[in-house]
């Protein structure tokens, strides 16, 4: 048991020996990788000069012994291009860019030895590495990208085109000579689909070209399309407005005609409207019968009747023709005996007519409602009273007199002194002095008693009269009003009356 558990230790100390192993290699590419500082990547247009930057960071404990800068093209071997060695002078060995590549610094340093090509060109572009040789981590390396711009020469064009039933080139846009390739779309309502193919342009240049292609119909004539470019070199996208040509043959359709020719109706009109690309070149009018009625006018696209009668009870054919082809309609006249009656007002007038009716309804409904409620309002009680108030009362001497009862026919069960008048009634008396004379006269009078309050026919009751309709009784207590006491001589006003 024992040496099983010390041959799995020494197995366990051997793998953890392995890894520490591999992270100091690792940690030591890493360290290495960092020390030497470039840039990731350079751009520069065509006949500039570039400058490729490198740097040694941290050289403590490692001696740098020399420094090569190598060019890889795209789809090429590496190649040196310069060599320093601090006890040789520097050295630039063949290649695409000698003559035009030289170190920055002169004499140049280890610690810095950063170059600059001159006049750069489109096939300069590639990948540029700085490796240094060192004791004892060996060598170490920065790679920049160099990447050349080539502003391209952008265009679009509307390709004039049939209409048919195959899918053809609508439009097209080009992007020439451009570095890096261009970016191409499409915006339009047109149904259609982009196809781009890009192609090697000189000096290592790309040219992006791309066509749009539709079923062209008549219907697409007119629209519009944009073809829009990005580039890398460009601040905005770049965009072309066309619209589309397609053609077709004339498209026709006779207007004037409305059902009601009747015989001796004058000069009706027939038109003649056409659409077509291109424009067209001839419009014919003719009959299906061949022979053209002697009241009939024929003004370019427009067709005239002087006179309606049975000679134009016909079917007249108009023919357009442009390069395309020829389009035509026509239409079949019948003559009638006599006019048809004028048509009714439309539905929109109708239904506005019964919306006004509603609305007028509805405000007079609305005023009378408001005239009854106001008249009831009056008839309960709302408005000014209804009844002549009594009398005012005398003083109290007089108040206490009873009338003569000799002469004035009483009721079996009502006392004349409790019945009272109704609103038909004269006025209400305010001489006071007039009023106790009266009553003083009337008090020694033997004469007969006239209610001056009583209506016509009232003036004179009999024995066998009643007094009128409306009299106090005791279900029916809230109708008296007991009058003020005035004194004689006191002045008296009685309330509003309406009459």
């Amino acid at each position: 048991m024992a040496r099983h558990d010390a041959r799995n230790w020494h197995d366990c100390s051997k793998m953890i020996g392995l890894l520490c192993l591999v992270a100091s290699i690792l940690l030591q590419h890493g360290a290495s990788g960092q020390r030497v500082k470039v840039e990731p990547e350079v751009s520069s247009y065509p006949g500039q000069t570039v400058k490729l930057r490198c740097e040694f960071t941290d050289a403590t404990g490692i001696q740098l012994t020399m420094v090569t800068w190598i060019y890889e093209p795209k789809d090429a071997e590496r190649i040196n291009i310069a060599v320093f060695h601090p006890n040789f002078d520097p050295n630039y060995p063949d290649s695409p860019v000698k003559g035009r590549v030289s170190f920055m610094a002169s004499p140049p340093t280890l610690s810095s030895p950063s170059i600059q090509i001159s006049d750069v060109r489109m096939t300069d572009e590639g990948k540029y590495i700085c490796e240094y040789a060192t004791y004892p981590s060996g060598n170490e390396q920065g790679i920049t990208q160099l990447v050349m711009l080539a502003k391209p020469q952008n265009s679009a064009s509307v390709v004039t085109v049939e209409a048919g039933t195959k899918p053809v080139a609508v439009a097209r846009c080009e992007s020439l000579d451009g570095r890096p390739a261009a970016q191409i779309n499409w915006v339009t309502t047109a149904n259609g689909n982009a196809t781009t193919v890009s192609k090697p342009g000189a000096d290592n240049t790309v040219t992006v070209t791309s066509e749009y292609r539709m079923v062209p119909t008549a219907a697409d004539n007119g629209k519009d399309i944009s073809c829009v470019v990005k580039h890398r070199t460009q601040v905005k996208p770049e965009s072309f407005p066309m619209k589309l040509a397609v053609q077709y043959p004339p498209q026709v359709t006779i207007v004037g005609y409305d059902n009601n020719w009747y015989v001796g109706r004058t000069n009706v009109v027939l038109i003649c409207d056409a659409t077509a690309n291109p424009v067209p070149l001839t419009t014919q009018w003719k009959t299906m019968s061949g022979e053209k009625p002697d009241t009939v006018q024929i003004t370019g696209k427009e067709l005239k009747v002087l006179k309606v009668d049975d000679a134009v009870n016909t079917t007249f054919v108009c023919e357009v023709k442009n390069r395309i082809g020829v389009g035509r309609d026509q239409v079949t006249v019948f003559v009638r005996g006599t006019r048809l009656p004028m048509k009714g007002a439309t539905t929109g007038s109708i239904v506005g007519a019964i919306i006004g009716v509603i609305v007028l309804l509805a405000i007079i409904g609305t005023a009378i409602a408001m005239y009854r409620k106001h008249r009831n309002n009056k008839l309960n009680g709302d408005g000014p009273p209804k009844y002549k108030p009594p009398p005012p009362k005398k003083t109290e001497s007089s108040a206490n007199r009873q009338p003569n009862t000799t002469n004035v026919p009483m009721t079996e069960d009502r006392p004349l002194q409790d019945q009272y008048y109704s609103t038909q009634s004269a006025e209400p008396v305010t001489d006071l002095d007039a009023y106790h004379d009266d009553n003083d006269d009337y008090a020694g009078d033997d004469r007969a008693h006239y209610y001056s309050a009583a209506p016509s026919g009232w003036d004179d009751p009999g024995n066998n009269e009643v007094p009128p309709p409306y009299m106090r009784t005791d279900s029916d207590p809230q109708d008296y009003h007991q009058g003020p006491n005035v004194n004689r001589g006191d002045s008296f006003v009685s309330p509003a009356m309406f009459v």
